[in-house]
């Protein structure tokens, strides 16, 4: 299948990835992943290569302003976000019967946004550290740091494994940050609105993310049927963390079930080693 596009200026080993489906039935099961803020599909693309080995045809986009300079962010939009993610489910949806979508910090409130504007499109959604809100004192004084500048300490790599870093910029984006607030608020309204079964993996120790964040998301959902995984070894970017095994096996085993019996993905081929 064509794969998606990214910016000419895109910093390598950022671009948007693809995956085609295995054979049979289990192949129409897709998977969008959505990566975080001011990150990129490096921080999704093990999972994401997990999930293939394991059958699942699989879609990562590049958001806007994302993967190229952080200047770019500060004048990308959460409607931007969100229709880029809505046109990657679409482009997946077409190739597949069933889409899942999972998300890795807003990446996970895109998933959810997504999830409670097209309750009856999701098949289910894989969070890991979602974001709703943040509790940190500084964040109060962000209306004022925006205006009078574009750019603030970063927040990327918090990462407990050693030697290892995301790909993502080196200063957080003031103006872009406003942006997720305003997805934050609108997300936090409409959880009610979800109705597709869940499941949180979250870190019990984040530096960017607070834990709250995964209990408020499951209190607050419409889902009937709803999971929570404490990650005991891993800070925020878990999925390059330690616990990534944890994340990629339980992902699968958990979209199976939800497949149901006779339609588990993969061609036979063993269990791709988590990454």
């Amino acid at each position: 299948m064509s794969g998606p596009t990214a910016p000419i200026d895109v910093m390598p080993g950022a671009e948007p990835f693809a995956f085609p489906g295995g054979v049979g039935p289990g192949g129409r099961t897709g998977v969008l992943l959505v990566h975080g803020f001011t990150g990129t599909p490096m921080s999704m693309r093990p999972w994401g290569e997990h999930l293939a080995a394991e059958g699942f045809a699989v879609r990562c986009p590049l958001l806007p302003g994302h993967g190229t300079r952080w200047q770019d962010c500060n004048v990308s939009t959460h409607d931007q976000w969100t229709t880029a993610v809505e046109d990657a489910f679409d482009a997946l949806a077409a190739e597949c019967d069933r889409v899942f979508v999972a998300g890795l910090s807003m990446g996970g409130t895109l998933a959810t946004r997504l999830a409670e504007v097209r309750p009856d499109d999701v098949a289910g959604l894989v969070l890991v550290n979602p974001a709703l809100l943040t509790q940190r004192q500084d964040a109060k004084l962000l209306p004022l740091i925006a205006r009078l500048t574009g750019s603030w300490a970063p927040i990327a790599s918090d990462i407990k494994k050693p030697g290892i870093a995301e790909l993502a910029y080196p200063k957080l984006p003031t103006r872009a940050m406003m942006q997720l607030r305003q997805l934050w608020a609108a997300t936090r309204a409409d959880l009610g609105r979800v109705t597709a079964p869940v499941i949180v993996f979250h870190s019990v120790e984040d530096h960017v993310v607070e834990p709250v964040n995964s209990t408020i998301l499951l209190a607050g959902v419409g889902s009937t049927d709803t999971t929570e995984v404490l990650l005991e070894d891993s800070y925020h970017v878990a999925t390059l963390d330690n616990d990534a095994p944890t994340i990629f096996t339980g992902s699968v085993d958990w979209i199976r079930e939800r497949v149901g019996a006779g339609e588990t993905p993969g061609t036979g081929s063993p269990t791709a080693e988590a990454r």
